[in-house]
């Protein structure tokens, strides 16, 4: 019989975990995808030894898990920075209250690219302690460490089986960090990780994923192997020789937040805000101090245009600016608009500062007291 996926879930707290009633050990073998993927349909054996085992996604409804169901991941920096932070944490903290939710840290995406054991380990569990600092309520959503459940790893196993190389091969990032690294120092992994990625999603059959525009493409693999599987294993040539048939995946959809899915750098308005920038005045890290916040901002590159204003694609800059302001105040578009209209640089760059330093206050303080 396959073992329960609860077992190997780290729950940051002490509630019970929302997946209780979909992840039970007490799957039949007719429900386990990998039998349906490697077992002929007409087999007589009545045991399933695999770890992984699926639900069927309409079985799985009850009244405790009506809402849908909402997955996201960011890879353990242990320092998160603001484009981390409005592009993906805020969010969670207000989605949490909406959908059956699953937050986890991908250490497992983190091995792609070279690391240190110790550090990776510390950065993980700092990340942890930022989501909860940040507002993530473990009595309201699940919190856990991917590689901790065996699972993430199996699933990605058998869906490469059925993923085509040249969807792999299309993938952009990968295409930009292999030409940059140069073939013989990209590991394998760097092509294979978006299989993981669909892996994380569809094996939760998660309704939603909160996506940033520059995330679209790997969702859209997941969504086209979703369909593939379902295909594959679940149609009606599969049924027609013996099996079940029917849905295996749910098919997610993408949840772009209307604000702050791509926050950018300070230095350079049209790159992503990253850690990965060689240059810390790039980006505003959640941790870092008032005089360090206020001195990037005073530093952060602008433009020599009157007034300030949205969506001119002549000034990426002032639109990223812009937005910040509107995410960490809490105002509307409209409402910044209005305000920062008539507003030259010199009085703008001291009210985000305030904004954001207000904003941040409360996350460092907790994280503070957690330390002591």
């Amino acid at each position: 019989m396959a073992r329960s996926l609860l077992s190997h879930f780290p729950i940051l707290s002490s509630s019970t975990s929302p997946l209780a009633s979909s992840l039970s050990c007490a799957i039949t073998p007719s429900k386990c995808f990998a039998r349906r993927l490697f077992v002929r349909p007409k087999a007589s054996s009545s045991q399933c030894f695999c770890t992984l085992s699926l639900s069927e996604p309409a079985a799985s409804d009850t009244s405790s898990s009506a809402r849908k169901r909402m997955v996201s991941g960011v890879q353990p920096t242990g320092s998160i920075h603001l484009g981390n932070y409005l592009g993906a944490i805020k969010n969670w903290i207000e989605l949490q209250n909406t959908y059956d939710t699953l937050f986890f840290i991908v250490d497992l995406h983190a091995i792609t690219l070279p690391y240190e054991t110790q550090e990776l380990s510390k950065a993980t569990r700092d990340t942890a302690a930022i989501y909860l600092a940040c507002g993530v309520d473990t009595s309201k959503a699940s919190v856990f460490v991917q590689s901790h459940v065996r699972a993430h790893v199996e699933l990605m196993w058998l869906l490469s089986s059925a993923t085509p190389i040249g969807w792999l091969n299309r993938m952009i990032q990968f295409k930009e960090k292999s030409r940059k690294a140069g073939d013989e120092n990209v590991g394998v992994a760097l092509l294979t990780y978006p299989v993981l990625m669909a892996s994380d999603i569809l094996l939760y059959q998660s309704d939603f994923v909160p996506v940033g525009e520059d995330q679209k493409q790997h969702l859209e693999l997941t969504r086209e192997l979703a369909e593939r599987v379902n295909y594959l294993y679940g149609g009606r040539k599969w049924k027609k020789l013996g099996g079940k048939g029917g849905t295996i995946f749910k098919v997610p959809e993408p949840l772009i937040p209307p604000a702050g899915a791509r926050v950018m750098s300070l230095t350079d308005g049209l790159s992503k805000m990253s850690k990965s920038s060689p240059s810390d005045q790039s980006r505003i890290n959640l941790l870092d101090s008032k005089d360090v916040i206020a001195n990037k901002i005073k530093r952060c590159k602008t433009d020599s245009f009157t007034g300030l204003e949205f969506d001119n694609p002549d000034r990426p800059e002032c639109n990223n600016l812009l937005s910040i302001y509107q995410l960490v105040s809490g105002k509307t578009k409209e409402e910044v608009a209005k305000e920062c209209q008539d507003m030259n640089w010199g009085s703008f760059k001291p009210l985000i500062t305030d904004a954001l330093i207000d904003h941040l206050h409360p996350i460092q303080k907790v994280l503070q007291e957690q330390q002591k």
